[in-house]
C-alpha cells in the first residue's frame, strides 16, 4: 500500500490488546495510532483521531461493542469497524453486520490470517472469519423474501452502485469509478438501501450476489 491504514484498537484486555498492537505495527502497511480499553474511550478516540479501522471487541466490561459500532456508524466518519471477539454466536455476528461493521473476525483466528483479513478491509472489503459468512448467506436466505427480485424499485445508479458495492468497493472508489462525489454516493447507498428494506452494505451485498 502506499499510505500506513491507521488503526485503532478498542479491548478491555490489556494484553491481549498488546499482543494484536505489536502484531499490527509489525507490519510496514500499518500503524497503531491509538488504543482504548472502554466503549467510552473507544468512540472519542475514534472521532478524534479519525483512524481508517478500528478494531474492536463485541463484549467489554463497560459497555458494548456493538452499541460502540452503532455510535461510530451515526456519527458518520471515514472509518470502519471490525469486530474481533471470542464470540461466534449467531445473534452477536448477524447483529454487528446489521449495526455496520465492516468485518467480523474471530480472536482464535491465525495471526496471518487476522493480518490478511485487515489488509482487504484496509483496500474497502468486507471480511470475516469463514463460517460466519456461511452464517450470514443462510440467514438471507431463510429471511424474507428479496423484494423486487429484478431490483426494479432502484434507479439506474442505484443498480450501478449495488453492483459495486457487491464487488467490494468503498464509497470513496465508487465515487472515484462514477465520477461524483462521496455524499452522492452515501445518499444513493441509503436510498437503496431504504427499497430493498436492508439495513447494511454488506445485506446489500449479499442480497446483490445470492441466486
Amino acid at each position: 500500500m502506499a499510505e500506513c491504514c491507521k488503526v485503532l484498537l478498542v479491548d478491555d484486555h490489556p494484553l491481549f490488546r498488546s499482543g494484536v498492537a505489536q502484531l499490527i505495527s509489525s507490519q510496514p502497511d500499518f500503524e497503531v495510532v491509538g488504543e482504548a480499553a472502554t466503549c467510552d474511550d473507544g468512540v472519542a478516540l475514534a472521532e478524534s483521531l479519525g483512524p481508517d479501522l478500528v478494531i474492536m471487541d463485541m463484549h467489554m466490561g463497560e459497555g458494548s461493542g456493538l452499541e460502540a459500532l452503532r455510535r461510530i456508524k451515526e456519527a458518520e466518519l471515514s472509518t470502519e469497524v471490525i469486530m474481533l471477539t471470542v464470540s461466534d454466536a449467531e445473534t452477536d455476528f448477524l447483529r454487528a453486520v446489521r449495526a455496520g461493521a465492516k468485518g467480523y473476525l474471530l480472536k482464535g483466528s491465525e495471526p496471518e490470517e487476522i493480518l490478511n483479513k485487515l489488509r482487504l478491509a484496509a483496500r474497502g472489503e468486507s471480511v470475516f472469519t469463514e463460517p460466519l459468512m456461511n452464517l450470514l448467506l443462510g440467514a438471507m436466505r431463510d429471511g424474507a423474501p428479496k423484494p423486487a427480485p429484478d431490483a426494479e424499485c432502484l434507479t439506474t445508479r442505484e443498480k450501478q452502485i449495488l453492483q459495486l458495492i457487491a464487488a467490494g468497493k468503498s464509497n470513496k472508489h465508487i465515487a472515484r469509478d462514477l465520477n461524483i462525489s462521496d455524499g452522492t454516493v452515501k445518499v444513493h447507498v441509503k436510498n437503496l438501501l431504504r427499497k430493498l428494506n436492508l439495513q447494511s452494505r454488506l445485506e446489500a451485498a449479499v442480497w446483490a450476489l445470492t441466486p
